[in-house]
């Protein structure tokens, strides 16, 4: 994977079993608002924040234990100019066992920093795996619950309240 590409590493004492089992419930980590389903390959759901970002995923391959990948298949921004950020990217969530531990690589594939929405973007995914590895490692994420939770999003919702 090109090195440009958005990514965040942790290790857990979780299996990765776990460690999968949570990957696979993003209504518990990243949105409480998603909609469809993220179980099994060819399921689609969809995520949005606000008026602020609405994209749909396919499940593209689940290597149980091992390896998750989502298929952006649509996406919208409302503070972009390039309407096709985020489009046909990929994310992938890359587990491996290490001795006792449980090692995730979380990548964006496609989303880099020449992107308008690449600042936006960095601080919603450190926020949505922190919240995943808060899933992992206590059982309670902090998903969104359908309000503005980084510092960018809070500064988006001002700044569309101000236009």
């Amino acid at each position: 994977m090109n090195s440009l590409n958005f990514t965040m590493t942790f290790t857990v004492e979780q299996t990765p079993e776990a460690v999968f089992a949570a990957i696979s419930n993003p209504r518990a980590w990243w949105s409480e608002g998603i909609q469809g389903r993220a179980e099994k390959v060819g399921d689609h759901f969809t995520h949005s924040v606000l008026n602020l970002h609405r994209c749909e995923l396919e499940v593209v391959e689940m290597r149980p234990a091992k390896k998750v990948v989502w298929k952006v298949l649509d996406n919208y921004f409302s503070f972009t100019a390039d309407k096709t950020e985020w489009k046909n990217t990929d994310i992938v969530f890359e587990i491996e066992q290490v001795g006792s531990k449980t090692w995730l690589r979380f990548t964006h594939v496609g989303l880099v920093p020449a992107y308008e929405c690449y600042d936006v973007c960095r601080d919603g995914w450190h926020a949505y795996i922190n919240s995943l590895y808060s899933l992992i490692t206590t059982g309670k994420g902090q998903p969104n619950l359908g309000e503005a939770m980084t510092g960018s999003e809070h500064a988006l919702v001002r700044a569309q309240g101000a236009a």
